[in-house]
């Protein structure tokens, strides 16, 4: 039995590898992202309906959680936020819908979560560098002594690897799993895996965008 998850339509560019169906999922989960958002924003009302209500639901919540976190300059990073949840949600469930191996959840490519966390990344330091200039965002990594400059700067490092790693391998062994059920029992046991997978995507998208958060909470913190 062959698997088809976790293979790529594989292209050349400049001498490089490319994997086009990320690519293409990619920009069909961009689409799907921005008809989110203008559906949910068109014909606003005070009493919200249908996606409307939706998304508002899971935009309190999260908003909720970036106030929390944040404290008061969390409307600096909260655009930037609310749209990587959307993109890791929308990305996580396209592949575990079933389809004749046309959908493929982007964040099952390794380059997609790496490319993600090392947004998260340079957010972090963008905005820390923004709010406690160049000497104070250096000087932590000095803190609470010297010789911790190492530890703090593999701590940079691991941070983004773990992002990337977790988000890729959760997201790859559900769709394989998922591939597996429905050649050995197409019936009855992957209609009640789909469901729990649809929910792991979304606490993924949740999990990846809490951690960003806590990670830009020191970063907005008073110079």
């Amino acid at each position: 039995m062959e698997l088809h998850t976790g293979h790529h339509l594989i292209t050349q560019f400049l001498g490089m590898n490319v994997n086009m169906d990320t690519i293409y999922m990619t920009w069909l989960t961009a689409v799907i992202v921005i008809g989110i958002t203008v559906l949910a924003t068109r014909g606003r009302s005070l009493v919200p309906s249908g996606v409307q209500n939706v998304v508002e639901i899971v935009i309190e919540a999260l908003l909720k959680q970036f106030k929390e976190t944040l404290g008061p300059k969390w409307g600096q990073v909260v655009s930037v936020l609310l749209t990587m949840f959307l993109f890791i949600f929308v990305g996580n469930e396209l592949g575990l819908l079933p389809s004749p191996h046309i959908l493929t959840s982007p964040t099952n490519d390794l380059n997609t979560t790496l490319g993600l966390a090392l947004v998260s990344s340079f957010m972090v330091h963008f905005v820390a560098l923004r709010n406690q200039g160049v000497k104070k965002h250096f000087k932590h990594y000095f803190e609470p002594f010297i010789p911790f400059v190492v530890i703090n700067l593999m701590e940079e490092f691991t941070k983004p690897l773990t992002l990337a790693f977790r988000l890729f391998g959760n997201i790859l062994a559900g769709e394989i799993l998922m591939e597996v059920l429905y050649l050995l029992v197409p019936v009855g046991i992957p209609i009640i895996w789909l469901v729990f997978s649809l929910v792991i995507g979304l606490i993924q998208a949740f999990i990846f965008t809490i951690l960003t958060t806590s990670y830009l909470a020191d970063s907005l913190k008073e110079s």
